[in-house]
């Protein structure tokens, strides 16, 4: 098997990295592509750097093992916490990170006045104050961490009265402060653009961060001369429950596909069961 050969390794704490291997697929449809959902450990977000780091380390590895030529960390939550580690740790890896869309914000606001949903942790991370301290002068950002949003869309509950609830808690307040952009800083979010939309409404911009993110998976692949071609093979792999995996890439992708189990055997060690 050629390096053009091999996949592409992608994982996130759950279903919301989806959103980004949707992205991929669309931009790269020949290219094989193996995704990781941890939902063993979902959500990441409460959960201190340091076993975020130890998990997203023992999910490379594995990743690895599977001849994976570039890792997509499709997790806002891990690349706040564990993007530098992993550069750091595997020197020799190219991985891509996802980091809350606050620049393109920034650029199109015409009110100076932002909303930023994210979970705990990517908010009390060094790479959001970085992407804040050098981006966000002269805009004013409003913070909201959606708390249970991300187990609603783990269930597949896209449209429910509670994931509204939680929606509508998070945005009138900012819609009231003259918001005019919605940057999505976790990529469980873009699963729920139609519900945030209906809620802010047509003069509100939502940027989705998982477009740009599989255009640089792209450009980097191009760059290294390993592009697939004759690919386009989708595995997936949880650490959680197999049969509710299965039924969300329905919900979720349209995807009958199936789903590998593996387990933990510490908090950097992973099985194959």
């Amino acid at each position: 098997m050629t390096n053009q050969e091999h996949p592409i390794g992608v994982f996130d704490s759950g279903v919301g990295g989806l959103s980004v291997l949707r992205e991929m697929r669309a931009l790269m449809p020949n290219e094989d592509i193996i995704y990781f959902g941890d939902q063993g450990h979902v959500p990441y977000g409460p959960r201190p750097m340091e076993q975020i780091q130890d998990f997203s380390e023992g999910i490379t590895r594995f990743l690895l093992a599977q001849n994976s030529k570039i890792i997509v960390v499709a997790c806002n939550t891990a690349s706040a916490a564990a993007l530098t580690y992993l550069r750091q740790t595997f020197p020799d890896v190219q991985f891509v990170g996802m980091e809350p869309a606050v620049k393109p914000a920034a650029e199109k606001t015409q009110t100076g006045k932002v909303g930023v949903l994210a979970t705990p942790a990517t908010f009390q991370g060094a790479l959001y104050a970085s992407v804040v301290e050098r981006f966000a002068n002269g805009v004013e950002l409003f913070q909201n961490t959606c708390s249970g949003l991300v187990q609603q869309i783990e269930m597949g509950n896209l449209e429910g009265n509670e994931t509204r609830k939680i929606l509508e808690d998070a945005l009138h307040p900012m819609l009231e402060k003259n918001i005019d952009t919605v940057v999505l800083g976790c990529t469980h979010y873009p699963f729920v653009i139609p519900m945030i939309e209906k809620i802010v409404g047509e003069k509100v911009r939502v940027i989705d961060p998982a477009p740009a993110v599989a255009k640089q998976v792209k450009r980097l692949l191009e760059a290294g001369g390993m592009s697939n071609q004759n690919g386009g093979e989708l595995r997936f792999v949880t650490s959680g429950e197999v049969q509710s995996v299965k039924s969300i890439l329905k919900v979720l992708l349209g995807i009958d596909g199936e789903v590998e189990p593996v387990t933990w055997k510490t908090d950097r060690e992973i099985l194959n069961r």
